[in-house]
């Protein structure tokens, strides 16, 4: 029987801050600057008996899904993703179509810097029953070379925040294939961008209407309803996300946080561990959420763990000291 690698044990998983000349170090204002992550991946094969190198994709994909750009990387190679604007992205790393790891990277927030993450990877032989693919084949869709040069247009120009050229190439592609889902959230994203959250949510709703088991819109489409505090149609869309991704860390995060929205407390509570045990790191902004409910049912120490667990995994947050103050205060 053929058989393929796959992932068991992540001995290393790190995050380091590397200053760089003309990017903005973590805790400084870069919202015009570009970003870089980059990593070594080291894979242990002495349980395959053999040391010949294999090779690996490695792909970048933006926060709601879509593949931005992809590497072939040999085993003890080196991954290098450059010229990333602010904002969530997700790398998966696959062999033959099988996924070993992923890992989530955030440029949207305060902290955020030029990262480089290194993974070490132990591996071992397991059947063919036992892959999985990163990206359903169900949520790629194969459009015609004409829609396909608006679309690239379209990435071009929402890349560089040219949001009214992008929305009228996104427009172009779906008037002229209204089946292309995909197009349908990316036109969505630009709408939310400009905080046009009602033709937005039209958008998404497109796209599910054309691809109801879409996560990356089910996602979009929460992620909105919680800025317009629509809580319950929020819970709705994320509960359907995390049905069909329970492996989805964004979807956790956000349920969680619109129940917290909607005092519910304890289901927020599961949803918001669920997605710091799936991502701890790209998703450490969950202690802070859980902080601040322990905190206001007067759990204080349960609080101070949680700012505890956010600091050791974000050491140079900007309210570092504040944070330091209530841990003293309130630690048992």
């Amino acid at each position: 029987m053929r058989t393929y690698f796959m992932a068991v044990l992540f001995l290393t998983f790190g995050l380091f801050v590397v200053p760089s000349f003309g990017q903005g170090r973590r805790g400084e204002s870069t919202s015009n600057s570009r970003h870089i992550v980059y990593g070594d991946i080291k894979v242990d094969q002495s349980q395959l008996g053999s040391e010949k190198p294999i090779t690996l994709d490695v792909t970048l994909f933006n926060e709601y899904g879509n593949a931005l750009s992809k590497q072939r990387v040999q085993s003890n190679g080196r991954y290098r993703f450059i010229d990333l604007q602010d904002g969530r992205y997700y790398i998966v790393i696959e062999y033959e179509s099988m996924e070993l790891d992923r890992f989530t990277i955030d440029f949207s927030s305060q902290y955020k810097s030029d990262i480089q993450h290194d993974i070490e990877l132990q591996t071992r032989a397991v059947s063919e029953a036992t892959k999985a693919a990163v990206i359903s084949a169900a949520d790629n869709y194969n459009r015609s070379s004409k829609t396909s040069s608006a679309f690239n247009k379209a990435k071009d120009a929402e890349k560089n925040k040219k949001y009214d050229e992008a929305t009228t190439l996104f427009r172009q592609v779906v008037d002229s294939d209204p089946a292309d889902f995909q197009a349908w959230l990316e036109l969505g994203t630009v709408y939310f961008a400009q905080k046009n959250y009602g033709e937005a949510e039209k958008a998404f709703n497109q796209a599910l209407a054309k691809h109801a088991d879409y996560v990356p819109a089910l996602i979009s489409l929460g992620r909105l309803r919680i800025v317009e505090k629509n809580f319950d149609g929020a819970v709705e869309a994320l509960s359907q996300a995390v049905k069909l991704r329970p492996d989805s860390a964004q979807a956790n995060f956000f349920l969680g946080e619109a129940y917290l929205q909607i005092k519910k407390g304890s289901l927020a509570v599961g949803y918001l561990n669920e997605a710091i045990k799936l991502d701890p790191i790209g998703m450490a902004e969950a202690h802070l959420r859980l902080a601040a409910l322990y905190n206001a049912v007067g759990m204080k120490d349960k609080a101070a763990a949680e700012y505890e667990s956010f600091l050791k995994k974000v050491p140079n947050y900007p309210d570092k000291k504040k944070l330091e103050d209530y841990i003293a205060a309130n630690k048992k």
